[in-house]
């Protein structure tokens, strides 16, 4: 009989992993910003390119961004400049492309985590209620809301939410954005915050909510025919116990993993909303960069968006790691190999066999 491994060992495999991880992240961000860099600034330009109001031939723009060297050269000193925190200036206000950052980062990630959190709020409850009913009410109701939600455009969430709620009913405002922290005008801190971030927050949840009750109540659907949850109910448990030890902790793992994925998807959704309720984040600056062809502004969103997307995967797989016992922390050549089996072990059906014989 073999030992279970020691507390210290544990450790030493979760550690092995993190590393590894986070060797893999670093990895990711190389390739992405080397293809995004490669995009941007080293493939032949076509088109005039505009800087501070002025037409530069694309050697112009190279020149401003002091890229005349080799490509390897060039990238690795942009990599260089961007670990240290300077992403250069902007084409138009030629303000520093980090402040620029700074200031729209923190309305696009709460917007994101806001959303985040009133969409699993929302969803974990009403998928598990749905699937513990099926063909009720509930379900039906959940089923139709699933649909409307999957089949809605966020542009047209907005819209809508704005003009109900906010025109018809004026119950929260149409648009803009409060500070949280520090606020620079009279509408500020977390009360005034929190009211203008509403609307914003229940267009994600309208979205990304109807995926996971649909995902959930499938997942929770399929657990409650697993052989593991009826010889817990033949032992006597109660449908509680069952419910909590076996069921929802084995149907929402899949969760973990789809909200690492869906802060991508999240990312790119936040363009729409920021636009409908004119908050001034990521992905408005990102829209009016492009149409200025802004191109160290754009770069600068990338790189902070890929940073970020990456650092948020590299915490689900550690989360999942934690939850989940079947997820192999040590590598396959690092386990112990199996017991060989000897060959004079006799079969437990020879004997019968012979004697039938």
């Amino acid at each position: 009989m073999q030992n279970r491994s020691r507390p210290g060992t544990v450790q030493a495999d979760v550690l092995a992993y993190a590393v590894r991880r986070m060797l893999w992240v670093g990895v990711l961000f190389l390739a992405i910003t080397a293809v995004t860099y490669i995009l941007f600034f080293i493939l032949p330009v076509q088109k005039q390119q505009r800087v501070r109001r002025t037409e530069f031939s694309a050697t112009d723009v190279r020149h401003e961004l002091n890229i005349n060297g080799p490509v390897y050269v060039e990238y690795a000193k942009f990599l260089s400049r961007t670990v240290h925190g300077d992403l250069g200036h902007s084409f138009v206000d030629r303000q520093k492309v980090t402040t620029i950052v700074k200031d729209a980062a923190p309305v696009t990630a709460w917007l994101v985590l806001g959303g985040a959190f009133f969409w699993l709020l929302i969803a974990i409850p009403v998928g598990i209620l749905s699937a513990l009913r099926p063909r009720s009410l509930l379900d039906r109701i959940t089923m139709t809301g699933v649909l409307i939600g999957i089949s809605a455009h966020p542009l047209w969430i907005g819209l809508m939410l704005s003009y109900f709620l906010g025109y018809r009913l004026h119950a929260v405002p149409l648009g803009g954005y409060c500070d949280l922290i520090n606020p620079a005008t009279t509408c500020g801190g977390p009360v005034q915050w929190a009211y203008h971030m509403m609307l914003p927050w229940l267009t994600f949840t309208i979205l990304f909510a109807a995926l996971y009750v649909r995902m959930i109540r499938a997942n929770v659907l399929d657990v409650l025919d697993s052989d593991y949850v009826q010889t817990a109910r033949a032992k006597g448990a109660s449908p509680w116990r069952v419910l909590r030890s076996h069921v929802v902790r084995n149907a929402l793992l899949p969760v973990v993993t789809m909200l690492g994925m869906d802060m991508g998807v999240a990312f790119g959704g936040a363009v729409f909303v920021e636009s409908v309720y004119g908050l001034p984040g990521l992905g408005q600056i990102a829209v009016t960069s492009l149409r200025r062809q802004d191109l160290p502004t754009i770069m600068g969103i990338i790189v902070w968006s890929t940073l970020a997307i990456l650092a948020f995967n590299l915490i689900v797989d550690l989360v999942y790691a934690a939850l989940d016992p079947r997820v192999k922390l040590v590598e396959p050549k690092d386990r112990p190999a199996a017991a060989p089996v000897t060959a004079a072990a006799p079969s437990t059906t020879q004997p019968a066999t012979q004697s039938a014989r």
